[in-house]
């Protein structure tokens, strides 16, 4: 059972496409049909399944978590109690606890099962830059 470790530069909030290292790492195993789980070791990103073709869709989805869940200095989010790391920490949690931190993804002969239009994406929710890692752990 494979396991990989990929590290992501984030430069700030948005969605970063990891579908290409993703499918390099199971064509590199040589396994027909298995399972690839992608697990995001943070606490204020997360792991979407999403369109990958119409940028505007990706706009779409930051603008809606951003008016779900407004940054910390918003007199709306008043009530929250984490605020040491700065305003965008515990929406960044909020958001991420609202996705996924791990996404199992078929593999059908020896490919990423995704659909025509579908992309795997970190989904950086703080402001400054972080170096994320995901495992890539493939079953099967």
């Amino acid at each position: 059972m494979p396991l990989h470790r990929l590290h992501i530069q984030t430069t700030g909030p948005g969605l970063y496409d990891v579908a290409q290292q993703a499918e390099r790492f199971v064509s590199e195993q040589s396994c027909a049909d298995a399972l690839l789980t992608v697990f995001v070791r943070h606490t204020s990103c997360s792991l979407v399944i999403q369109e990958n073709a119409d940028p505007d869709v990706q706009r779409d989805l930051q603008s809606f978590f951003a008016r779900l869940v407004p940054s910390g200095d918003d007199p709306s989010m008043s009530w929250l109690a984490h605020t040491a790391e700065g305003p965008d920490d515990m929406p960044a949690h909020i958001k991420a606890a609202l996705t996924q931190t791990s996404i199992g993804i078929p593999v059908a002969d020896g490919r990423l099962a995704l659909g025509t239009w579908q992309g795997i994406y970190l989904f950086e929710h703080r402001r400054r830059p972080h170096r994320r890692e995901l495992v890539l752990h493939l079953t099967g």
